[in-house]
């Protein structure tokens, strides 16, 4: 019986598991390995900051979410062995394997960037978000500067959210006109997409949002309360937020399948890894040039499960689910109950229509729909 090894219990490493004991049932061993036993729901934890999110609600038992045919085995990788075809466990454990998934997500490195981790918050961890929402809590007024200090990072469009719910909470707690707000980008406009930097900034503006943009993150200065660019501007603050710089799982550094960051060489249609064709890579560790959401992980994960089933099976690939076309969809905040949608491709850019609270209302029924849908495999 063909081994499968899945590393990472999120959205794609849930989703890859459940897919291949569906297609598979009993041709082949499925084992999911996890640094944790609990599946956290990421995107809810940009509402925890403001208070509308309990974070409780955003992690579930990965046990649960699993078909009955993966085994779960919850470890740390230390490293992979390549030649042998073997994962090593930090525990000492090792799991061999006929075919490797690749599903370790991104990880947050303030330490990256020189008095980051001292000097700004953060909402990209569930302690982060928690940390962040107590500043908020007791927030009287002042310089507020949002931005990104390294590119890329998962959920893309999450520091322009951030910014609109922020207008609306201050709003709401009537501190918005004691409050300055800064975004900045670090290219020439406060999206990388420019259809919808071309939504968005006027958005800001409308808001009374001041913006910088080609600020590339260079140091924080804690003790002057200064964020510094690499284009030798400074902002002074009384509140940092800025999404720390991400890496690939710490395994993967220095790893024949990744480069130094961590990034998985992913084949940007079958998503297998370079000169590996038996592993494969989705999600937030690829090194293809798309979004890292959850989406992504959703759409390519078909991709992934086709591809080693066929194989098993001895049978040609489906060509539904052949090979991936960049196909990602996410949902943009835009505050005061409305928000808008992003589909896009590798071949056609997204169209954003205006706000509505249609997608506003879309996103929150997902957000709480996700645990039946997602990682399950239903859709």
């Amino acid at each position: 019986m063909k081994r499968i090894l899945v590393l990472g219990g999120g959205t794609g490493g849930t989703l890859i598991a459940n897919l291949l004991a569906k297609k598979l049932k009993n041709e082949a061993q499925i084992t999911l390995v996890s640094a944790s036993s609990r599946h956290l729901y990421q995107p809810g934890w940009l509402y925890v900051p403001f208070g509308w999110q309990d974070p409780r609600a955003l992690s579930r038992s990965l046990k649960s979410l699993l078909n009955k045919r993966v085994q779960l085995e919850i470890g740390k990788v230390d490293r992979l062995d390549l030649p042998a075809q073997a994962v090593v466990l930090e525990e000492g454990n090792t799991l061999y394997y006929d075919y490797l998934v690749v599903a370790t997500g991104s990880r947050v490195t303030p330490e990256d960037v020189p008095g980051l981790a001292e000097g700004a918050h953060h909402f990209y961890t569930e302690e982060a978000a928690w940390k962040l929402h107590a500043v908020l809590e007791e927030w009287q007024g002042g310089r507020i500067v949002v931005g990104v200090g390294g590119l890329p990072h998962k959920c893309p469009v999450a520091p322009l959210e951030f910014t609109f719910l922020l207008d609306e909470y201050l709003t709401r707690r009537g501190l918005r006109d004691k409050t300055e707000i800064t975004y900045t980008y670090p290219i020439n406009r406060v999206f990388s997409i420019e259809s919808v930097a071309e939504v968005a900034e006027p958005l800001l503006k409308e808001r009374g949002v001041k913006i910088e943009t080609f600020f590339n993150l260079e140091s924080v200065d804690p003790e002057k309360k200064l964020a510094i660019s690499l284009e030798g501007s400074s902002l002074p603050y009384d509140l940092l937020v800025m999404i720390p710089p991400h890496r690939g799982a710490q395994f993967l550094e220095g790893s024949p399948i990744a480069d130094a960051q961590g990034w998985v060489y992913t084949d940007r249609t079958t998503l297998q890894v370079k000169d590996y064709p038996n592993i494969y890579a989705l999600g937030d560790t690829t090194n293809l040039p798309i979004s890292k959401a959850g989406s992504t992980a959703h759409f390519e994960a078909p991709v992934i499960a086709e591809h080693i089933a066929a194989e098993i099976q001895g049978r040609a690939v489906d060509l539904q689910h052949a090979s991936y076309n960049g196909k990602v969809t996410c949902f943009l905040e835009t505050g005061y109950g409305k928000a808008s949608i992003l589909a896009f491709d590798y071949d056609h850019p997204p169209k954003p229509p205006a706000p509505s609270w249609l997608y506003h209302y879309e996103k929150m029924a997902f957000n709480k729909a996700y645990w039946y849908l997602v990682p399950t495999g239903v859709i």
